[in-house]
């Protein structure tokens, strides 16, 4: 696949820079660093970034996860694989990167659930993390940005 356009973060002068200031402003939001990219995984996936797709699967790789966590993550209801914790960062992932899935964009059971297992500091930078990794989704699929070239 070719790409539509050079990534628009390399076209834009301070946009990239932008973006990557944003995700290390959460580096202390008590969030893992794991569990960061399982939710960077999922939202990938929903959107069909492939370029993010591939990353975060080999981030969560170099990270020391097991095949069967990484290979599940579409699947995480159905596996055994994810805490509890994990789960409810999943659910609102899907649910923020979902917005016009419902009626209730984000409904309260899945906020709940995220609120029971992260403080503030932490579900902000969860809801920051599910937005940026969104924001990426769309800047890589819209240009249809190809596996690998990322680095």
């Amino acid at each position: 696949m070719e790409a539509r356009l050079k990534n628009p973060v390399m076209l834009i002068p301070g946009a990239l820079q932008a973006l990557m200031a944003l995700d290390k402003s959460t580096d202390a939001g008590d969030v893992p660093y794991v569990t960061r990219k399982l939710i960077h995984l999922r939202a990938s996936q929903i959107n069909a970034c492939a370029v993010c797709v591939d990353m975060h699967a080999r981030e969560l790789k170099k990270a020391g996860e097991k095949d069967e966590r990484i290979f599940a993550v579409s699947a995480w209801r159905e596996t055994p694989y994810f805490t509890d914790a994990e789960r409810a960062a999943l659910a609102l992932t899907e649910a923020a990167t979902r917005l016009a899935d419902r009626s209730d964009a984000v409904p309260d059971d899945v906020w709940d659930e995220a609120a029971r297992h992260y403080e503030d500091k932490a579900l902000a930078t969860l809801v920051i993390q599910i937005a940026l990794i969104n924001a990426f989704n769309r800047l890589n699929a819209t240009t249809r940005q190809p596996v690998g070239a990322w680095g």
